[in-house]
């Protein structure tokens, strides 16, 4: 499945949908999906809040056993992999603003890729689904 949503604003459950709809998510047991919605919520949420980009495209594959999920936006550049993760266990009064929901992604997905090419943000999250 492979998508471009132009303009964004306000669409922001509609690419969620898409994706989790994709022949690709849909027949997921309910763990994985619950995962990968979590996380393409946060990916989505960001760029949409953050990048300044008019447009997203999405391009979900499913090939021997590996689910990718890749995002292209000609946003802000900003590698989200290269911020250090946030220290769970400080205290909420000494915790830093943002972070969070990439480490989750770390946490939820087998791998996550991030390169600038052609002045446009590419984010890709891989998941094992055999």
């Amino acid at each position: 499945m492979k998508k471009r949503f132009e303009p964004i604003e306000g669409r922001n459950a509609e690419i969620i949908e898409t994706v989790m709809t994709s022949d690709e998510v849909a027949q997921l047991n309910e763990e994985l999906q619950f995962k990968i919605r979590l996380c393409v919520e946060e990916v989505e949420e960001n760029i949409l809040c953050y990048s300044g980009t008019q447009w997203i495209e999405l391009e979900v594959t499913r090939d021997n056993g590996v689910l990718r999920i890749h995002f292209k936006d000609e946003g802000i550049a900003f590698d989200p992999l290269a911020k250090d993760d946030p220290d769970i266990d400080a205290s909420l009064e000494n915790r830093q603003v943002g972070g969070l929901g990439i480490f989750i992604c770390k946490q939820m997905m087998d791998k996550l890729e991030y390169t600038y090419e052609h002045g446009c943000n590419c984010f890709t999250m891989i998941k094992q689904i055999d």
